[in-house]
């Protein structure tokens, strides 16, 4: 059963809905989108599946949401409830590798609010601009980022496809990415109703998979070959 943490910001109380591993060898924490929760589909997955493999979970209620209020507010409101409950959760799992990430507008807050201490990033869905407004990009939120980065976009993302996302890194001078497409996925990455068993299930092992190599390779790096 999830452990909730509920802790003060400037903007009101936050919770955090912890899902740990018995013997964990990594952590992360992950915000929720702008329109959303933190049982989001694709958070919900990972906080079920990521403990089993030794990667602690902790999803983060913004306190907008825990105020019961159906808008966030603006980023910088954002970033100033992420960083204490953050702060709480290097203390709880010190000596634990930590990921910070989440998706949509989680997925941004974690990109402005990137700690030295923090060991990459996993974001779901990065919405690189507005739907149908690509020259409103947001691409320097993530390409200032200096940790390294997962990726998992939908192919049919409307607020950037991973093509899309590939291209604005790249023309920002940014290679630190790992971008995982998702077949079939918009931007909630959750399958359709209609989508059978066994293609929903080959959804799910795409992003926890994804998620699992890339924290595996991020802290046992494998050695270039000369």
């Amino acid at each position: 059963m999830s452990e909730v943490l509920r802790g003060e910001t400037p903007d009101g109380p936050g919770e955090l809905v912890l899902d740990e591993a018995a013997t964990p060898t990594a952590a992360v924490v992950l915000g929720h989108g702008a329109g959303g929760s933190e049982d989001a589909w694709d958070l919900a997955l990972l906080a079920r599946e990521l403990p089993a493999a030794g990667i602690s979970v902790a999803r983060y209620r913004q306190p907008w949401l825990v105020a019961g209020r159906k808008v966030a507010g603006p980023p910088a409101s954002l970033d100033r409830a992420w960083v204490p409950a953050v702060s709480v959760l290097r203390e709880r799992w010190s000596g634990t590798p930590l990921f910070v990430g989440g998706r949509s507008a989680g997925a941004r807050c974690a990109c402005r609010c990137l700690d030295a201490a923090d060991a990459g990033l996993v974001l779901l869905s990065f919405p690189l601009h507005p739907p149908g407004k690509p020259h409103k990009s947001r691409v320097a939120e993530l390409a200032a980022t200096t940790r390294p980065v997962l990726v998992l976009q939908g192919a049919g993302d409307p607020f950037g496809t991973p093509a899309d996302v590939a291209r604005a890194l790249a023309d920002a001078g940014y290679a630190g990415e790992r971008i995982v497409g998702v077949p079939g996925a918009t931007h909630s990455l959750a399958p359709a109703k209609s989508l059978p068993a066994p293609a929903v299930a080959e959804r799910e092992q795409l992003l926890v998979g994804a998620v699992v190599t890339f924290i595996a390779d991020v802290l046992e790096p494998v050695p270039s070959a000369e």
